[in-house]
């Protein structure tokens, strides 16, 4: 597991590292055996953006549902025009699907929002974990992303995958998302476009809207380090079909370029309009009128 992110080039140098947006933890009391409380298991909700997935999605449903605490494995179809939708459900999945392709971000907010619609109200919200559709039986090896989430360790965790054979990508898009994250938090990731990610439900909340289309992971990244959350990299053992170098694969990473910096310069934009706001409003004076 490497080394967290929390802090921000904005922070003092002698301040203390943000601590997440979680609640805050109670004073402990001593209790007899009898007197204590039944300690609540925390489920997870996988959700599964994909788009003519049908070849992979049965396998990757299964797998995923051999995740420990996991209790939910959702599919969104996202305009596919194969038999994803009819496939994941045989397979055991909970299936939404967009009548047509509106990208993953979104597909990852219905996921979110139906998952919210499912969660008891007496019971904690479920943890959320989100996986690839062409995993197949590799999914179950992102179970490492859930424990660090579930014992309150961090608030997001991010898989680091090995190298993937016939990978066509020279590191372009990673290396602009990654300096990009390290600019704007300080932290430098060393998989910044991973898309396996184990969050909390108060994490997704604080990271929407969500970056549009292959933005996502980077912005998600940003607004949660630059809000104090803690993020890690865990190593998950893990296979997916990656962009090769023909010309679809060329075409994707020009997709993916695209979509990070647009994220990148809207949390510019965003940052310097707040320090400029800033430096604008007059500080509450702390003389007391009579």
């Amino acid at each position: 597991m490497t080394a967290q992110g929390t802090q921000t080039p904005d922070d003092d140098a002698g301040a203390s590292k943000p601590r997440a947006r979680g609640r805050s933890r109670a004073t402990q009391t001593t209790t007899t055996p009898a007197a204590r409380t039944p300690r609540v298991r925390q489920r997870v909700a996988v959700v599964i953006p994909a788009k003519d997935e049908s070849r992979r999605i049965a396998a990757t449903v299964r797998s995923a549902k051999s995740i420990p605490h996991v209790d939910l494995v959702l599919v969104v179809d996202d305009g596919s025009e194969d038999d994803t939708q009819h496939v994941a459900r045989e397979a055991g999945a909970v299936v939404v699907r967009h009548s047509h392709n509106r990208g993953k971000a979104a597909a990852m907010e219905t996921g979110a929002a139906v998952v919210a619609m499912r969660d008891a109200p007496d019971r904690l919200p479920r943890i959320l974990l989100f996986i690839d559709g062409d995993l197949g039986e590799t999914a179950v090896n992102t179970a490492p992303l859930v424990p660090p989430v579930v014992e309150g360790h961090t608030d997001l965790a991010i898989a680091l995958i090995p190298p993937q054979p016939g990978a066509g990508g020279r590191g372009i898009v990673v290396g602009a998302a990654r300096r990009a994250i390290q600019s704007l938090t300080g932290w430098t990731p060393t998989q910044p476009l991973s898309g396996m990610r184990c969050l909390t439900r108060e994490a997704f909340e604080a990271a929407t809207p969500l970056a549009h289309g292959w933005g996502v992971e980077t912005g998600m990244t940003i607004d949660l380090l630059r809000r104090g959350f803690r993020v890690v990299e865990v190593p998950c053992d893990l296979r997916h079909r990656p962009s090769g170098s023909d010309l679809k694969g060329q075409l994707h990473r020009a997709a993916q370029y695209r979509d990070v910096q647009l994220a990148v310069n809207a949390r510019r934009v965003r940052s310097a309009a707040g320090a400029v706001k800033r430096k604008v409003t007059p500080k509450p004076s702390s003389q007391t009128h009579r």
